[in-house]
């Protein structure tokens, strides 16, 4: 009978430890590009959970025009919250300050601008930034991006290059196997891979290229003007557009080095929608 007690007790702690590491978590607000109406923005708001002392950390190193970026979402936000908007722009500042690090890791929402994915990974990967992105996520905050600032939120973050094609286009021509260039983006999700401008520019042959590489990742395209908000293994769809869930393709195999499989899990879904993905 004790023995019983003690492993039931050993399991409601075990549970209430899973919840709080849970709960202890921040949540992602991953934007496809676009234009971000008001009604979002409110949202990427209301997500964050604002308390009276917090403020915003805009990161824009993956724009050509950081401070133009950062005008419009500042004036944007500004319409939604009165918190103090700071721009921190470690393409050209030192990523090692720990000021600057410091107020990074406490910062309730960090927004990360877009334009080049590529550009932006390579002023924080292996650095003080990326650590206290992270630190920031783990502890409550919202991390937010759009554009290139979706893209970055994959471990394995969609670069647009195709590893058979000698020139960049903007859409896969075809479906072959190894064709997908991936580069390490900053790994908020482990195992989802994010596309963005997805149905705008009718990314399906890329995001179905990263599927076939990736089969055991859930891939999500995003449209323009629309998000997913992630808490935990729950993406819940805000804004005017669509969003795709693929994931678990069935029988995959290649032939003569086109892709092939016989069946793939498909949903299409709109705002308040509500789907899994892997965190």
């Amino acid at each position: 009978m004790k023995k019983i007690y003690f492993l039931m007790v050993a399991f409601s702690l075990m549970s209430f430890l899973a919840f709080a590491q849970q709960t202890q978590k921040g949540k992602l607000f991953i934007i496809g590009g676009g234009t971000r109406s008001d009604a979002l923005i409110k949202d990427l708001v209301n997500t964050a959970e604002f308390r009276a002392n917090d403020y915003i950390i805009v990161l824009p190193m993956a724009s050509e025009e950081p401070d133009t970026g950062f005008k419009y979402i500042n004036q944007q936000l500004k319409k939604h919250t009165a918190l103090k908007v700071r721009n921190f722009n470690f393409a050209k500042h030192d990523v090692n300050d720990s000021k600057w690090i410091d107020s990074l890791k406490k910062a309730r929402m960090i927004y990360i601008l877009g334009g080049d994915q590529s550009r932006f990974m390579k002023s924080v990967l292996n650095t003080p930034v990326y650590t206290a992105i992270h630190e920031a996520y783990k502890n409550g905050s919202t991390i937010a991006g759009t554009s290139a600032g979706a893209a970055v939120m994959s471990r394995y973050m969609i670069t647009g290059k195709q590893l058979l094609e000698s020139e960049y286009k903007e859409t896969f021509n075809q479906l072959l196997d190894k064709n997908i260039e991936f580069s390490e983006g900053l790994g908020l999700l482990q195992n989802t891979i994010i596309d963005q401008h997805f149905i705008k520019r009718n990314r399906y042959n890329r995001l179905i290229s990263a599927l076939a590489d990736k089969p055991t990742f859930t891939c999500v395209g995003i449209d323009e003007g629309t998000a997913i908000v992630v808490k935990g293994n729950q993406a819940r769809v805000s804004g005017d557009s669509q969003v795709i869930r693929i994931a678990n393709p069935v029988n995959l195999k290649t032939d003569r080095k086109l892709i092939k499989f016989s069946q793939v899990q498909f949903g299409l879904f709109t705002n308040g929608d509500v789907f899994e993905i892997k965190p």
